[in-house]
């Protein structure tokens, strides 16, 4: 590099042609706005973004997914599927497992992966790898995709940045359309890649003949609908603002979910933990006999996440264990949860009433604003909390 520029040689020191990419990046993408925080700005940014992403996906005129890629795989054909990923990306995975396997009958794998690339994972050749990253560089995921390369399997890639190392290396890229996101604790990256891989898994359904056309338009319209339900979440801002007020003074925090909201009780968790401090745990309801509940008083709230679906009078059977031993609660649910819980949780947030199967996009905001304006409450750096950077590039 020089004033004058810059030159690319290759490993034996010939010069190397590179094409020029010009950045997302502009004032405007890396400006607060209104909001006190980035992380602030990029929650409320949510409706937008996932409306982008799901409309490069989907083809809303027709209600049915419309992938603009071509596959180097078919569907029909893959035993399995592996996923790996860390952090918040590594729960968008969890909560993609459930849908390829409802969808389509694919059993699926889901590694952190910086355990992926040291156990010795069995694979066979032809099968399918997806790797969600938000910055594309994260050092453990590239390990992980050069990895199952040697093993030849299709390698596709979520990621929010389409010239980042793990685009470049994938044979299929699947972008999140969250442009850049500046805050270190993951938002609406996080609910862009769930928008994408929902659309993959649904796409897989159809391919495999699990999902008939009539399913694949029930799930496309409910993705369809997913900003005006985003924003229906934000508008609760006031009220988990209060809520927050009271969390702030916690020491420990537990959030149970079931189902495809379990990973969104662990994102809840992993939330709350990054910006405010305050240890949090996130667990499956139905573990909550084994071993959690000992650490249940009246000191230590429990957020239950609990949509009225086919799991929620087991989640709410858990909830009742803990109001029996003083536990604080707080629910998340939809207006029938409400009415069916009615004078039970000491705090009821009633989000909008979707589709089970998507449900996770929109109660990923309220454990995000929650955590926000616990953190704000307590006086933290919210956008760069400590010991944190935005993209992990070493192990």
């Amino acid at each position: 590099m020089t004033r004058g520029g810059a030159e690319i040689h290759d490993s034996e020191g010939n010069i190397a042609q590179r094409a020029v990419l010009k950045s997302q990046a502009s004032v405007l993408l890396i400006d607060k706005g209104n909001h006190r925080h980035f992380m602030a700005k990029e929650i409320h940014e949510q409706p937008e973004v996932v409306g982008h992403t799901l409309a490069h996906y989907l083809d809303m005129a027709a209600e049915r997914v419309n992938l603009p890629i071509d596959l180097p795989f078919d569907f029909r054909a893959l035993s399995r599927v592996s996923i790996a990923a860390c952090g918040t990306a590594y729960y968008a995975g969890m909560v993609a497992r459930y849908w390829f396997e409802q969808f389509a009958h694919l059993p699926v794998d889901v590694d952190i992966a910086s355990e992926f690339r040291y156990r010795h994972v069995p694979l066979t050749s032809g099968d399918l790898a997806i790797f969600v990253s938000q910055s594309g560089e994260t050092a453990d995921t590239l390990a992980s995709l050069r990895y199952v390369r040697a093993h030849k399997l299709h390698v596709l890639s979520v990621v929010n940045v389409p010239s980042s190392s793990i685009a470049r290396e994938s044979d299929v890229l699947v972008p999140t359309l969250a442009v850049p996101e500046i805050g270190v604790a993951s938002t609406k990256a996080f609910t862009c890649q769930l928008a994408a891989l929902a659309c993959l898994a649904i796409a897989a359904g159809r391919a495999r003949g699990v999902l008939t056309e009539k399913d694949e338009k029930t799930l496309a319209h409910a993705l369809i609908e997913m900003p005006r339900h985003l924003n229906d979440a934000l508008a609760l801002e006031p009220q988990i603002e209060q809520l927050a007020r009271d969390l702030a003074k916690s020491r420990d925090v537990l959030y149970l979910g079931r189902g495809t909201n379990f990973p969104i009780a662990l994102e809840g968790a992993l939330k709350l933990k990054e910006i405010s401090y305050i240890h949090a745990e996130g667990y499956a309801a139905g573990e909550l006999k084994h071993g959690p509940i000992a650490l249940i008083d009246e000191n230590v709230p429990v957020i239950v996440i609990a949509p009225h679906d086919k799991v929620f009078d087991k989640t709410i059977s858990n909830m009742q264990e803990v109001a029996a031993r003083g536990g604080r609660l707080i629910l998340m649910t939809d207006a029938e949860g409400t009415r069916a819980t009615e004078g039970q949780p000491a705090m009821t947030l009633t989000l909008p009433t979707v589709n089970a199967a998507v449900a996770p996009l929109v109660y990923a905001v309220p454990v995000q604003l929650l955590a926000y304006h616990t953190a704000v409450c307590m006086g933290t750096d919210v956008d760069q909390p400590r010991n944190l950077a935005k993209s992990v590039t070493v192990e």
